[in-house]
């Protein structure tokens, strides 16, 4: 089974960080990933998106043109892969800053305050959490434990502190999705 999912939003709202947890989660599994990055010509405040590939067979293209998966983070974002998704493809879309509804039909459609539950858990950085923790209860690409525990490893040294938070948002956006 191949899984080819993008991440995107604005620089600064931890897509890559949820892209490079989502590949390393998949790692610890045993499955063959690919994550590629792609910014926008700022860094904070651009836009930004991720490319992930989960596969149990080998990854013969990395390139995701076509997304099956797709979580998306502000309106940017929906505007330019809403049009890619794959035919009955799933939308992980943050309600907090997306400000239009999805406009294909033939799209599953998960739509969350991310930035609004993030807040609640104390600070709107934890909102790609919370999408990603969605993500994994509604597509089980990972395990929900596989992805706590892959924190210790993505997160930097200087950010260990923040680990424990960031698993309270995995399980808070897992319970919501």
């Amino acid at each position: 089974m191949e899984h080819k999912i993008v991440m995107a939003g604005f620089g600064g709202q931890g897509i890559m960080v949820m892209g490079r947890l989502l590949a390393y989660a998949a790692m610890e599994e045993g499955k063959n990933v690919s994550w590629i990055p792609s910014y926008g010509v700022e860094q904070r405040g651009g836009t930004a998106n991720c490319s992930v590939v989960v596969a149990d067979e080998i990854i013969a293209a990395p390139i995701v043109a076509e997304p099956a998966y797709a979580i998306i983070m502000n309106r940017p974002s929906l505007d330019k892969f809403e049009p890619k998704m794959a035919e009955g493809g799933q939308l992980i879309i943050n309600t907090s800053i997306v400000d239009r509804e999805v406009q294909r039909k033939d799209l599953d459609v998960l739509a969350l305050a991310c930035n609004d539950i993030a807040l609640e858990l104390g600070d709107i950085r934890y909102a790609n959490m919370v999408a990603l923790g969605a993500f994994c209860k509604k597509t089980g690409v990972v395990k929900l434990g596989t992805l706590k525990e892959s924190l210790k490893k993505v997160l930097s040294a200087r950010r260990q502190n923040l680990v424990e938070i960031n698993q309270k948002a995995l399980e808070k956006g897992y319970e919501l999705g």
